[in-house]
């Protein structure tokens, strides 16, 4: 009778660990699938998100002067996607392109703009929009220059040794300035020998907050002085030139050349930049805010 009872206890035993065998297996995959699970949907949420979202490089001038956040709601709203925005000068701006830190670009430096596209980095350049330049400096004008065009009040500038900051970072405004010496007859490699002659290698609101300190003379977008102008010592001298036209464009980097780009989003962009709506819009801005247009359609 006791060996019999012992034959029972040892089966039942046998078979609980067997179950409990089991019902730890059955966990272990369970809580294997829930993980798989979770993994893909993770995943799948990331690209969700990096297919809502175009990496935009853009100049300074359209960024401080606001422009792209006034933009920025209507945009998600048409489209579904958030802007990230990265802000330097076109040149910069070039380079993080090349680098595949951008999708698209939108620029203001048409030599810089065709070589980007030359060397295949860009696809087709559509201009869409500009504003001007204009010469600001100390309002009592120690240069004589207001009134002048743009390259007689750079040369006037220069005859009378008076301060000039320059960007001197490359961007579409350095160039620009650049391009109105050598127009002026002035030699930029002499020129920036002087001490009067300041290269700062920085954005347009550092530049223009060093020119008002120091009672200098600089060359700068309309639009982003607008926005600083209450808080600077400086004037509008000269505004009315054509050399002071200052033309942007959008460019969509090109992913045959750089990878980790989405070419995609970057279309949607441009398509809705160029947009009646986007038109209408930008026509817009700063009538309110400053009681003129800052940007103006076409090229």
């Amino acid at each position: 009778m006791k060996i019999k009872k012992l034959h029972l206890l040892a089966l039942t035993l046998l078979f609980g660990l067997t179950a409990c065998g089991k019902n730890t297996e059955e966990i272990k995959t369970n809580s294997n699938a829930n993980s798989t699970s979770n993994e893909i949907v993770e995943s799948s949420n990331e690209n969700t998100s990096e297919e809502k979202i175009v990496k935009l490089t853009t100049t300074t001038s359209v960024n401080d002067s606001g422009l792209m956040d006034y933009l920025r709601d209507d945009f998600k709203k048409d489209t579904g996607l958030e802007m990230e925005i990265v802000s330097k000068g076109t040149g910069a701006a070039i380079e993080d392109a090349k680098a595949g830190n951008a999708d698209v670009i939108l620029v203001h430096s048409k030599d810089a703009e065709e070589k980007f596209i030359e060397e295949g980095y860009g696809l087709e350049r559509k201009s869409f929009m500009h504003n001007f330049f204009v010469i600001v400096g100390p309002k009592d004008d120690p240069a004589g220059i207001k009134g002048k065009d743009a390259e007689e009040a750079f040369k006037l500038i220069n005859e009378k040794d008076e301060k000039f900051v320059s960007r001197g970072d490359e961007s579409g405004t350095h160039n620009k300035e650049l391009k109105i010496w050598e127009k002026a007859g002035v030699d930029i490699d002499e020129l920036s020998k002087k001490d009067n002659y300041n290269s700062l290698g920085d954005g347009m609101g550092a530049t223009l907050t060093f020119a008002s300190e120091n009672n200098a003379y600089t060359l700068t977008d309309l639009s982003t002085f607008l926005t600083m102008e209450n808080d600077l010592d400086l004037e509008v001298l000269v505004d009315q030139s054509d050399a002071l036209k200052n033309v942007y464009s959008i460019i969509i980097v090109n992913p045959d050349k750089v990878k980790g780009t989405n070419p995609d989003v970057a279309k949607k962009f441009q398509d809705w930049m160029l947009s009646d709506k986007a038109k209408k819009l930008i026509s817009e801005y700063g009538k309110e805010e400053y009681g003129q247009q800052l940007f103006f359609l076409g090229e």
